[in-house]
């Protein structure tokens, strides 16, 4: 599936819920849902600075140029939120990553209901997932 594809299902699927506290609830059930990292990864090296809480993140380039993305985060919410990235950005080409407009992330009304510092660990959260599709993309490149 392309990103659009995956963002279109993501805001149908919220659109079903009025209620917040229960898009919450759906936000927390998608990060029970993500599979855990690796501990090799759970380091220094791979928290993603910005977010008030930890959020460990990995990126593997496969063998079909393609982006494996692995996450972890020791609050509940960010965990449902770094898992709603990955499942728009995993398994998707650097250029495919680059280029995305991540519009569900506001046609779901995110942006405006997490708190400012959320809000910044959300931006963090993505940057570095770029960062990563970037330095795969240049590497192909040389």
């Amino acid at each position: 599936m392309t990103i659009n594809e995956i963002q279109d299902d993501i805001v149908s699927e919220f659109s079903e819920i009025d209620d917040w506290m229960d898009r919450y609830g759906m936000i927390i059930d998608l990060g029970n849902t993500l599979p855990p990292i690796d501990e090799k990864y759970r380091n220094p090296d791979h928290i993603i600075e910005g977010c008030q809480s930890r959020v460990w993140l990995n990126a593997e380039l496969t063998d079909e140029g393609r982006v494996h993305y692995t996450a972890d985060s020791d609050a509940i919410i960010v965990k449902g939120i770094i898992s709603l990235l990955i499942k728009v950005l995993d398994n998707q080409t650097p250029d495919d990553i680059l280029n995305a407009d991540l519009h569900f992330i506001d046609d779901i009304g995110l942006s405006e209901h997490l708190s400012p510092t959320r809000s910044n660990g959300l931006l963090a959260m993505l940057k570095q997932m770029r960062l990563y599709a970037l330095a795969f993309k240049a590497s192909q490149q040389s």
